[in-house]
């Protein structure tokens, strides 16, 4: 099931994408929220309901009449006010390349537990401009990620059930100012206002019963749900990032775990996979310049349009939009 919420007279609306087109949740069943925050904390009631709807339009049960084509719709964040936000570090792949890099050894402890960090849930936004700040653009760079939705309550959740905890899967793209990010992790808090402007998702949230068949084993020695999707990153129309969600090595069951040790986890909970190797500029103008020392490296700029894709999650489109002032923390640093 395709889970989408845009905006519809002046409000926010739930629907189902089927053959796309949205049908309002409210519209199918009477029982049903129109909003995704009902819809995920009231899951094991509403889900069936909604997969019943979906397989009586898939076998010609609703009319066409009252929906809405997705190119038409203003589509936004599949979870527009996520309770938290977390972002894992789960490809081994990308921190190994980015510690190669920066030439240090790879770190052991990333082998030993699964880690992740907060970010700034009130500034998940879906498809559409991505506004940034002047600062913003000193080395402004992507992170091609999947995020998992947390569909019910939990504390101290083991990885062996923690799938039965995961509403469905969505496209992440986890903006981030590198500039900022590494000044203020110098003093070894962060990241945070290298990160905080801007996580976007979407353009739905994928269940998993939508995904079986793409599942397959995670690695050896961990426990959990995995797939085989493809993922890639286009800026411009020049393919930049290519990976796969199968080769995280940590799963997001063992992310669950780690957040919901002695924590409570809400329906709305919102946890990234962490960066795909290759997955981001930072990694690529590292690895390009160890290989040749012209590289010219490359970040986003104004007007940039950053086009995300993983199998059946869809596409995540976004225009890099710069604001019309000249305001800077960075000049604020005292000398």
């Amino acid at each position: 099931m395709k889970l989408v919420t845009y905006f519809k007279n002046d409000t926010e609306q739930l629907a189902l994408l089927v053959n796309s087109r949205l049908y309002d949740t409210d519209k199918l069943h009477p029982d049903l929220p129109m909003s995704m925050t009902m819809f995920l904390n009231f899951w094991e009631d509403y889900y069936p309901m909604a997969l019943a709807a979906e397989r009586k339009i898939k076998d010609g049960g609703f009319e066409n009449k009252s929906t809405t084509l997705i190119e038409h719709a203003n589509i936004l964040a599949p979870v527009p006010h996520p309770t938290s936000c977390r972002d894992g570090y789960a490809f081994r792949q990308h921190v190994a390349a980015a510690r190669r890099n920066r030439k240090v050894d790879m770190i052991t402890e990333f082998d030993q537990y699964p880690i992740f960090y907060f970010t700034n849930h009130n500034s998940i936004q879906g498809p559409g401009p991505i506004h940034c700040m002047p600062d913003h653009f000193e080395k402004l760079d992507f992170e091609l990620e999947a995020a998992i939705v947390i569909c019910k309550h939990g504390k101290n959740i083991k990885a062996a059930d923690a799938d039965n905890y995961i509403a469905g899967l969505m496209i992440m793209n986890d903006m981030s100012a590198r500039r900022l990010q590494m000044e203020e992790m110098l003093l070894n808090l962060g990241p945070a206002k290298g990160k905080d402007f801007s996580t976007a998702t979407g353009p739905m949230l994928v269940t998993l019963d939508e995904l079986e068949e793409f599942e397959v084993p995670c690695k050896e020695g961990h426990t959990g749900k995995n797939w085989n999707l493809n993922m890639s990153c286009k800026v411009n129309g020049i393919t930049v990032s290519q990976g796969n969600l199968a080769a995280m090595d940590w799963t997001f069951a063992e992310l669950i775990e780690r957040c919901a040790y002695g924590v409570d986890m809400y329906a709305g909970d919102v946890i990234g996979s962490g960066t795909v190797g290759t997955g981001c500029f930072l990694e690529l103008n590292g690895t390009g310049k160890l290989n040749d020392p012209n590289y010219k490296e490359q970040w986003l700029q104004n007007k940039d349009e950053v086009i995300m894709e993983i199998d059946g999650l869809g596409i995540l489109k976004n225009t890099i939009v710069a604001e019309e002032t000249d305001f800077s923390i960075l000049a604020l640093k005292k000398q």
